[in-house]
């Protein structure tokens, strides 16, 4: 808890299933066992679904030893040769060395099909004992008596990635630079499975948390699907996910009780579904679930009918931080516009975004829009030129720099080139396909690994709205705040985003309760300013829920009506949320 300070390890006290919660292979042994001998069947198969990344070897061995398994079968056995599944993933892939195309795939694709039928008829034709199958598309090789999903985040698949730990769906390639194992596994791996797991999770008798190898926990499949239903009803937060970069700084270190000893965290990932986690807390026993479970299992009371409807099961707004105190500039860099992203990539929708000003250092700038009278054509020509060994881009020259002071909100639509520049901590609101970031100029310096990250002015280029000089942005982009309510003891405005992006944030300023109402939406929210709130629920719906300076909060669509108030009843100074949601049709 660090001392009071920002909760790194966020807890959802689930009600219930105690007794359908295991904690280490001796005990999810003996329940296993005990459901194959009340199963009173001759024959019995099990199927362990894995996710991409999950430690098979460290699931097998210890289920060998412990269940009376008289085969096991892993899946891979059945998959396509490493060359045939290049081939098949090479249109998603791209020849792009960060960018590829969100795979339409699903796991049978990666199934030799004939391989297929003769382990499927091998395994129909066994008339007595326990059968094993495990491995990513376990469940579809046949059908199982008993169905375990082996789950991970995709936090710690990457962590995986960069230990060299883990290898690509159907391939062995975790030697391979981590980068292009990120790159498909968010094109081609994780969609793939994440269709399965959407198609099984009904079906689940159990579910595996296999974070730590060593210390795995079980639950029922009923035990995590109330989990996440219950989740589904309340505010709560996902675990954050902190990272350096080459740019980072030290204000979260500071403010967020990080470990010193490292060179900085300039990233911090806590409103990301696809990429966080969630602690569920089963009376003593806490397991970790991937927080984008609770999108595929709840999508309709998390988002709300109208979100859902619109994009369907993904979460569509991140928060996330960007620490440049003492640090450096972010890339200067465009998002792609909406139809770029979709004919490019296979988006749905494009990144379009906004830096909310949380503190700043006096020099504290952004980047944002471009100057007066540029020409295009000289840009781009410089861009090039700088990146081939040239000059150095002068970033002055050709956008437009704007001092960033606390509590400043810039708005940036796809399309407009913009940076943070260094002595900002910015709270990151934005639309969620995050990875499609095309980099104009990196400053000439190099990525953590030593080598120059990748540049995307070709991308850049087709995409940057020239028309976005000073003035527009000025007008359009800065501070667009506008009184929108007032009660005793608080007022709310409306911040944006622009009208060009479906995100609305509201900022409220309050030393007594807010009423708040989800209008059938979800709710992301950050405490900006004030020590600690507490969330509640007029009708004690839920258990209040305690914010802290700096975290960030979900409420989903089906919570409805909320209230926050300060902790302190006479604080030093108001208290400062900021709130997004997708507005209505």
């Amino acid at each position: 808890m660090n001392n009071g300070q920002f909760n790194i390890t966020p807890c959802i006290e689930i009600k219930g299933y105690r007794d359908q919660c295991w904690q280490g292979w001796s005990a999810i042994g003996f329940q296993l066992a005990y459901a194959i001998r009340r199963s009173n069947q001759a024959k019995i198969v099990l199927a362990v679904e894995c996710y991409p990344g999950v430690r098979q070897e460290a699931i097998l061995t210890p289920l060998w030893d412990l269940l009376p398994l008289n085969r096991v079968y892993p899946s891979q056995e059945i998959f396509l040769s490493p060359k045939e599944i290049e081939d098949l993933i090479q249109l998603d892939l791209t020849d792009d060395p960060v960018f590829g195309r969100i795979s339409p795939l699903r796991m049978n694709d990666f199934f030799d099909a004939q391989k297929q039928r003769d382990l499927t008829a091998k395994i129909a034709s066994i008339e007595s004992g326990a059968v094993l199958i495990i491995g990513p598309g376990a469940s579809l090789i046949h059908e199982p008596d008993i169905l375990i999903y082996a789950d991970l985040p995709r936090w710690e698949a990457q962590w995986r990635f960069r230990r060299s730990e883990s290898d690509n769906l159907g391939v062995k390639n975790r030697h391979e630079p981590a980068p292009q194992q990120y790159k498909q596994a968010f094109f081609v791996d994780w969609r793939v499975a994440d269709r399965l797991k959407r198609d099984s999770m009904e079906r689940w008798d159990y579910w595996l948390d296999t974070v730590q190898s060593d210390s795995p926990k079980m639950t029922t499949g009923e035990a995590i699907r109330g989990a996440l239903q219950q989740t589904a009803r309340r505010p709560f937060s996902v675990v954050p996910y902190f990272d350096p970069a080459p740019w980072g700084g030290k204000w979260m270190q500071e403010k967020f009780g990080l470990d010193p000893s490292q060179d900085n965290f300039g990233w911090s990932f806590n409103g990301v579904p696809e990429e966080n986690s969630l602690l569920f807390d089963f009376q003593g026993v806490v397991v970790e679930s991937p927080a984008i479970n609770l999108v595929f299992y709840q999508p309709k009371e998390l988002l709300g009918e109208y979100v859902f409807r619109r994009f369907g099961a993904e979460f569509p707004i991140r928060f996330d931080y960007l620490d440049t105190m003492d640090g450096g500039n972010l890339s200067f860099q465009v998002h792609p516009t909406e139809e770029y992203i979709r004919k490019q990539f296979g988006m749905a929708y494009t990144q379009d975004e906004s830096y909310y000003i949380v503190d700043a250092g006096e020099d504290a700038c952004v980047y944002l829009g471009l100057r007066e009278g540029i020409r295009s054509q000289e840009m781009i020509e410089s861009l090039f030129a700088a990146q081939n060994g040239g000059p150095s881009f002068n970033a002055d020259r050709f956008a437009k720099r704007w001092p960033a002071r606390k509590h400043d909100h810039f708005l940036i639509p796809a399309g407009t080139p913009h940076c943070s520049g260094r002595n900002a901590m910015v709270l990151e609101i934005s639309a969620t396909p995050y990875i499609f970031t095309f980099k104009l100029w990196d400053w000439g310096r190099l990525g953590l690994d030593g080598e120059p990250r990748p540049i995307h002015i070709h991308h850049g280029k087709k995409v940057i709205q020239w028309e976005r000089h000073a003035e527009w942005t000025r007008r359009e982009l800065i501070n667009r705040v506008e009184a929108v309510g007032a009660g005793l003891g608080w007022r709310e405005e409306r911040t944006g985003l622009h009208e060009l992006e479906f995100i609305e944030t509201r900022r409220h300023w309050f030393t007594s309760a807010v009423p708040h109402h989800t209008q059938g939406a979800v709710n992301v929210l950050c405490l900006v300013q004030g020590e600690s709130i507490t969330v509640e629920s007029p009708n004690g719906s839920f258990e209040p829920f305690v914010v802290r300076f700096g975290e960030v909060f979900i409420v989903p669509a089906a919570v409805g009506e909320y209230t926050i108030s300060p902790n302190d009843p006479n604080p030093k100074q108001e208290c400062v949320t900021i709130k997004a949601f997708v507005r209505s049709e």
